[in-house]
């Protein structure tokens, strides 16, 4: 069985770490610093998995899923992010991503994440209450993605103003 990895990730220090970790344990690497670059990769058909960054300087991952997919249906895609939110979790998981994960993981938490299928999500019948704080995170990231990732448009939206959004996304995500 081919142990190919496909990896999305604009920074440059995690993904020598992660690249170094995944070939101590005898999978191939190759490492992709931007979407643009996974678009214009030519034997997607090759890799058996895929690990990608959310958020990157050219765009969001999401978009890609799809595509991967479609290129290689076999391929087990986990989407990995520093900005976990409820909403880009089931987006992905929609999209074709077996898993979802936020950062930091550990290398052996991302491998165990393409065996474990997503738990789903929650039955409407056992209605959870989350904080305020988590409310407003969970708003904010369901909007961010309505809008593409725009931080102007996302703002006017929310009726508020560009910096303060981008004060609150540059935060850690509120936990449950």
């Amino acid at each position: 069985m081919s142990k190919r990895f496909l990896y999305l990730e604009d920074d440059e220090i995690l993904a020598g770490v992660t690249v170094r970790a995944l070939a101590a344990r005898d999978y191939q690497v190759e490492h992709f610093a931007s979407v643009a670059a996974v678009e214009n990769c030519s034997h997607i058909a090759s890799f058996t998995f895929a690990l990608l960054d959310l958020k990157l300087e050219d765009g969001n991952s999401l978009s890609l899923i799809e595509r991967l997919i479609t290129a290689n249906p076999a391929l087990k895609i986990v989407v990995l992010t520093g900005y976990a939110s409820l909403a880009t979790a089931v987006q992905a998981v929609k999209l074709g991503a077996v898993n979802y994960l936020a950062k930091p993981a550990a290398i052996d938490d991302i491998l165990q994440a393409f065996t474990e299928v997503a738990a789903p999500a929650p039955e409407l019948d056992e209605p959870t209450e989350m904080s305020l704080r988590r409310r407003e995170w969970e708003t904010i990231q369901a909007a961010l993605t309505a809008n593409g990732g725009n931080i102007s448009a996302t703002a006017r939206q929310l009726k508020m103003h560009r910096r303060t959004l981008q004060r609150k996304l540059h935060k850690r995500p509120v936990s449950e």
